[in-house]
């Protein structure tokens, strides 16, 4: 019986646990994709916010809250600009929910691999287990044979 304990299913207990590792690793990409789609995000809507503002205190005077005059074409090209502005937002916004989902399935592909592989840590550790115990009853019967055999010489003796 060999003392050191050999699992049959470590190559592929290896290649599970190289899968797992490039699930997370592609989960870590996938979420840091989705950050900076919220940065995004949150970096147009706040040019939204701005742009409006600005728009509004051009349209009033600040002074005494009257209307101020303003050039039309000033005013269509603010429009413009917000339009964009806002598609932008939208194109940012349908970009997050895209990077969430694409999160999401990457989640779910690291659990399967997370699974698979500690399917088999178990059955390692549960035949490890099963060998050490095997083992330690080979030592104690070799160890009971020289304490028999020491015995009978010490009674031969006497």
């Amino acid at each position: 019986m060999k003392e050191q304990f050999d699992f049959g299913l470590e190559r592929v207990r290896k290649v599970r646990a190289h899968a797992e590792d490039r699930a997370k690793e592609a989960l870590a990409a996938s979420i840091a994709h989705r950050l900076r789609g919220e940065a995004t995000l949150q970096s147009v809507s706040e040019q939204i916010r701005t742009a409006q503002d600005s728009h509004r205190e051009g349209l009033f005077d600040g002074d005494a809250g009257q209307t101020a005059v303003i050039d039309p074409s000033a005013l269509v090209r603010r429009q413009a600009y917000l339009e964009r502005l806002e598609r932008t937002r939208i194109v940012a916004a349908l970009e997050v929910d895209r990077a969430e989902a694409e999160v999401d399935a990457r989640r779910q592909v690291l659990t399967g691999a997370s699974r698979k592989r500690e399917v088999l840590d178990r059955l390692r550790d549960r035949q490890a287990a099963t060998h050490a115990l095997a083992w330690n009853r080979h030592q104690g019967a070799q160890l009971d044979e020289i304490a028999l055999q020491a015995h009978i010489r010490g009674r031969a003796a006497a």
